[in-house]
């Protein structure tokens, strides 16, 4: 069982500090260096926690409490060093000592970035540049769509079978023209047609409703205006026109709470790293998705651990079921570690709340799912059951890894829903919190 260590404003255990971690190599080295003999000078106060390590030089390494932001005088590019991880994994261990803060450690939480961006001062937008170049994009727009419409209408023509066959070429061409007429979010969707032909003995009937959302989606837009303005908000995002942090605050829902991080995926490419994590609020009952992009080795904005619990204001998304959130205020992290999760009693009470949500707002991807008192099984293929008999199919990696922590007894369980599968984020058992891989 993690062990935690608590401080004034955050409860951290082991996993959710290697959770920080770059890579697993900074893990490993982390790990390795929190058990030496290496450190001296060890204090921590209200705001942060520091030490000094002997390596290849002497490093003065520093940690906020407040959002685990850190530094250290190592050369090393990755962010968090192993020497933050360390010296994190290393209060787990033992108590940090109280102290007064020295002056490096002082002078390095002076001058942190506030975390509201200051923008400089720009020049009035022309209204009438503005509206000639919005009229253009919609023009580009128009003609992807009639584009988009014909390749459907072959590919129906030429068989959904024919897909199996087809090469990766056939959807990167038609999403590369819908990028050019910039409707990147449609675009994405073709590559997921890509993805979803003969990926499973399901198949058929998953590109068929990705194509029918792709289609109902194109004729959509071109009745924009006649749209409930949610819905409308919805449908632009969906093909691709975006939203700055600006405008989400002015226009959506904005909602205090106090927000468990029930589940978290990253994922990455060569160039850029993104995460995406859900948050459930205590008091509100909602759900709420952050979205969040880094280049190579960079933080991500925000430091959202797995299984913590923020006081924050969420700034959503407009839509006709907003997911999608911005953390407009962050305060204190709360220090009570998370040993159940709230969620539905059980996956009856789940799937009436997901089919409201789909009759509202047909083009949703994905769902947060937190169910309480599950028992996880395998019948050739891995499920949860409540107490009413009723089940929900799993996917991801971790199922063998939920069976074992379950033990055999019943755990609460989050997860994303696509429609058909669960794909397992965390599970609660007997008072601990376990973060889960999901579907990257």
């Amino acid at each position: 069982m993690p062990v935690p260590v608590h401080w004034q404003a955050l409860a951290l255990t082991v996993e959710q500090i290697l959770a920080l971690a770059p890579d697993p190599a900074a893990a490993q080295a982390a790990g390795k260096l929190a058990s030496s003999r290496v450190w001296s000078r060890l204090g921590s106060s209200d705001a942060a926690i520091w030490g000094e390590c002997l390596g290849s030089a002497l490093y003065q390494v520093r940690v906020a409490k407040s959002d685990l932001d850190s530094k250290c005088s190592c050369p090393s590019r990755k962010f968090p060093c192993k020497h933050a991880l360390a010296l994190l994994l290393r209060s787990v261990a033992q108590p940090v000592p109280a102290a007064e803060e020295p002056s490096w450690v002082r002078d390095w939480l002076e001058k942190r970035p506030v975390r509201e961006k200051t923008r400089k001062e720009a020049a009035p937008p022309d209204p009438e540049a503005q509206a000639k170049r919005a009229e253009k994009r919609l023009e580009r727009v128009r003609g992807g769509l009639e584009m988009l419409d014909l390749w459907a209408q072959d590919l129906v023509r030429d068989g959904i079978a024919s897909l199996e066959e087809r090469p990766p070429a056939f959807f990167g061409q038609m999403a590369a023209r819908l990028v050019d007429a910039q409707a990147t979010g449609l675009a994405r969707r073709v590559r997921r047609i890509g993805f979803l032909a003969g990926s499973d003995p399901g198949w058929p009937r998953a590109v068929l409703e990705e194509l029918g959302l792709v289609a109902l989606a194109s004729h959509a837009f071109r009745r924009l205006d006649d749209l409930d303005a949610p819905l409308r908000a919805d449908l632009r995002q969906l093909v691709g026109f975006s939203l700055d942090k600006e405008e989400v605050v002015a226009a959506g829902d904005r909602v205090e709470d106090d927000w468990i991080v029930v589940g978290q995926i990253v994922s990455e490419d060569e160039r850029f790293r993104s995460q995406r994590t859900w948050l459930r609020g205590l008091r509100s009952g909602r759900y709420a998705l952050v979205l969040q992009f880094a280049p190579g080795a960079a933080p991500f904005e925000e430091t959202l651990l797995p299984g913590s619990t923020i006081a924050a204001t969420l700034a959503f998304w407009p839509g006709a079921f907003p997911q999608r959130a911005l953390i407009h205020e962050r305060r204190d992290a709360q220090a009570t570690p998370v040993q159940r999760l709230p969620g539905f009693e059980d996956v009856g009470a789940f799937l009436d709340s997901a089919a409201a949500a789909y009759a509202r707002q047909p083009f949703l991807e994905r769902l947060c799912c937190t169910v309480r008192g599950v028992m996880p099984f395998c019948e050739e293929k891995h499920f949860v059951r409540d107490q009413r008999g009723a089940t929900l199919p799993l996917a991801g990696f971790d199922n063998w890894m939920l069976l074992a922590v379950s033990g055999g007894r019943p755990v609460d369980i989050a997860g994303e829903w696509n429609g058909r599968v669960l794909f397992p984020l965390s599970v609660a058992a007997e008072g601990t919190f376990h973060a889960l891989r999901g579907e990257e």
